[in-house]
């Protein structure tokens, strides 16, 4: 499984905005300068997380965007997996994968869940806090 540059980059956004005021809105274009992502890019990651309400986002003077909850709230695993999609190792574990016809006698499907699941629960221990401190 492969992390893409969205997921990556939506990481570093809410970390962004979780080292900001919390009661202020910050502009897109300090985000962008800071992280080195592009404005057009980083638009359509912000609209994501504003859309599954991870963020609020304000348009015009004084607007920008601002975390919804306090930083130790956010889990790395509800981040990515927003960005990401659900994450699989494998084809057939993933959601609506066509039916595998070895299901039933493959001798590795349970070595692939339990990677799966190591990374599940992996990723849902960390919680922004937990980047911000380290």
């Amino acid at each position: 499984m492969i992390i893409s540059t969205k997921g990556r980059y939506a990481l570093r956004v809410m970390i962004d905005l979780a080292e900001q005021d919390p009661d202020g809105y910050t502009p897109l274009d300090e985000i962008a300068t800071r992280q080195g992502i592009s404005k057009k890019y980083l638009e359509i990651i912000l609209k994501t997380l504003v859309t599954q309400k991870l963020l609020i986002g304000v348009r015009g003077k004084g607007g920008g965007y601002k975390l919804t909850r306090p930083p130790k709230e956010y889990q790395v695993l509800e981040i990515l997996e927003l960005t990401e999609g659900p994450l699989h190792s494998v084809t057939c574990l993933q959601p609506n994968s066509s039916p595998c016809d070895r299901k039933n006698h493959c001798k590795t499907l349970p070595m692939w869940q339990r990677f799966d699941q190591i990374v599940h629960d992996f990723f849902q221990n960390i919680t922004l806090e937990d980047l911000l401190l380290s």
